[in-house]
């Protein structure tokens, strides 16, 4: 006969704290990103395009695409944003819930946008490039905060 498992109330307790601050690190992040967007869809944009992954006829187009991304990201419900990045989950072993939804962003919807000419190289790829530059974003937040 097969053991039920039952988690003690302290079991319980541990996973709560650790989803409730994983939780909470990714609001600090949205609204880290939100405050930084302008910044951060250059910088995505310039990278994106000098790392050869994307082909452009025009990087503001590029960037004004990218900075709807963050402002949606900063208003999005929590269901949508686990939508959008849910066939993208297992890129990485501990993905940033933030760079996986501006890369599923990227692969799935900027390359349809009519200034695209090609989007070039893996997933991985894609999302290792745009987690550098919002992890570079949020470092200078917060050190500008502190």
């Amino acid at each position: 006969m097969a053991k039920i498992f039952r988690p003690s109330s302290r079991e319980a307790s541990i996973i709560s704290k650790i989803e409730s601050s994983k939780e909470r690190e990714f609001q600090q992040t949205r609204h880290q990103i939100r405050n930084c967007s302008e910044t951060l869809s250059k910088s995505l944009a310039m990278k994106l395009i000098e790392n050869g992954l994307i082909e452009t006829t025009s990087k503001e187009d590029v960037e004004q695409q990218i900075t709807r991304c963050l402002e949606s990201l900063s208003k999005a419900e929590d269901f949508d944003i686990d939508y959008q990045i849910a066939p993208f989950r297992q890129i990485v072993v501990r993905p940033n819930k933030a760079s996986l939804y501006i890369t599923a962003f990227v692969v799935e919807k900027l390359i349809n946008h009519k200034s695209i000419v090609d989007i070039y190289g893996t997933d991985e790829e894609i999302y290792e490039c745009i987690h550098r530059e919002v992890t570079h974003c949020l470092a200078q937040d917060s050190s500008i905060r502190d």
